[in-house]
């Protein structure tokens, strides 16, 4: 496994240097996780679009560039390193490159490359979130449309969305795994209520949707009837790997700052954090070896499976170890209310144990799937 750029991976990385040193937002519209951040994020996924920046892998006809997803990991770790986010367009269109017509594929994927729409996922419901299998969510058939009856939580950004993709049950007689399928649909359709929850962090990015006599469009399935679980896996895998969603330049990026704050430390406070931030360079320098493993499995035509399992429990260890750093270095500013950025990083990070599946999740994938070992 090579850990370099080729040539042309190099050029195109210093390109991308240049053009974020131009184009980077400012640091201070990070800090704003409500409706203001949304707006703020969604100009920057259309710069990042306008600028040629994003859906490197996805096919040309769709308003990507055909390269191979090593690029799109580059786009992750400059973007990460600079301090700013990455889009999360991968995960759903991710989906829908595999399972949707001609048709569907023209008409959803490049108007959310360019960030023109805004989607939310509709998986997780109240007793079905690592079981996600469980889900309870019905979709019956009636003529030429589905109507839907259920519930879905933690649905992020589902208030400011135009559009969700769907997992819901349209044959209770078949075994959970197998009874599952998947819609798409406008989210200002009659039948959706959306209502934010509050997290202790102080944002409302979540929300519970209730769907109440929904009417879909059949053509508006995605994939077969009982497609729904496979195509889940698909998305929940993508979801998984950090170097998808910029997280491993998002962690070099907090040990850069972590030095910074080290040397301006007390002499006295400077030896009680020093150990502790070469334990996080290790723990990071782990998980992104883990990640270019994944990732040369992917430049080979590879597609993800149970081993993002590995990369996102090391992905949790890490998001987990930074949060509780940064809080320590931070002294008393979080808990006096004197440095809320710290406090959402700390608080946001106890959730990635959460969400994507849990820890016992990844554990047992690992367990079953990747080492053999049989349940229970």
């Amino acid at each position: 496994m090579n850990f370099f750029d080729g040539p042309d991976e190099a050029t195109f990385r210093s390109e991308l240097r240049a053009w974020l040193a131009e184009n980077r937002p400012s640091k201070e519209g990070d800090r704003d996780h409500g409706a203001d951040g949304n707006r703020a994020s969604l100009e920057w996924h259309r710069q990042l679009y306008q600028g040629g920046w994003l859906g490197l892998s996805w096919p040309v006809e769709y308003g990507g560039r055909g390269l191979t997803p090593l690029y799109d990991a580059i786009v992750n770790e400059e973007v990460g390193a600079s301090g700013a986010h990455v889009p999360s367009v991968g995960y759903l269109g991710r989906a829908i490159l595999h399972y949707g017509s001609d048709e569907q594929k023209r008409t959803y994927l490049p108007p959310m490359l360019r960030g023109e729409v805004q989607w939310c996922q509709g998986f997780s419901e109240p007793g079905a979130g690592s079981d996600l299998a469980s889900l309870r969510t019905r979709a019956e058939r009636r003529d030429d449309v589905y109507v839907v009856n259920g519930q879905k939580v933690w649905t992020s950004r589902a208030q400011w969305a135009d559009w969700c993709l769907l997992l819901c049950r349209t044959n209770p007689e078949l075994p959970k795994h197998k009874g599952i399928s998947c819609l798409v649909f406008e989210m200002n359709r009659p039948g959706i209520t959306v209502h934010p929850l509050q997290q202790t962090w102080g944002t409302a990015e979540f929300n519970e949707v209730f769907f109440d006599n929904l009417e879909v469009p059949i053509e508006n399935r995605i994939g077969e009837e009982g497609d729904g679980w496979p195509l889940a896996t698909i998305i929940l895998a993508h979801e998984r790997g950090p170097a998808d969603i910029g997280f491993i330049a998002h962690f070099q990026h907090q040990l850069n700052e972590f030095e910074r704050l080290l040397s301006e430390l007390p002499e006295e406070r400077r030896s009680e954090f020093a150990n502790r931030v070469a334990q996080a360079y290790v723990s990071v320098a782990a998980c992104r070896l883990h990640v270019l493993k994944s990732l040369s499995l992917r430049a080979k035509g590879v597609a993800p499976g149970a081993d993002t399992s590995i990369d996102k429990l090391l992905m949790t260890r890490v998001e987990q170890e930074l949060g509780a750093l940064a809080w320590d270095m931070a002294g008393a500013a979080p808990s006096l209310g004197l440095d809320d950025e710290t406090v959402y990083q700390y608080l946001r990070a106890r959730a990635s144990s959460i969400y994507g599946g849990t820890q016992q999740i990844q554990r047992s994938i690992v367990a079953q799937r990747l080492l053999g070992m049989p349940r229970g």
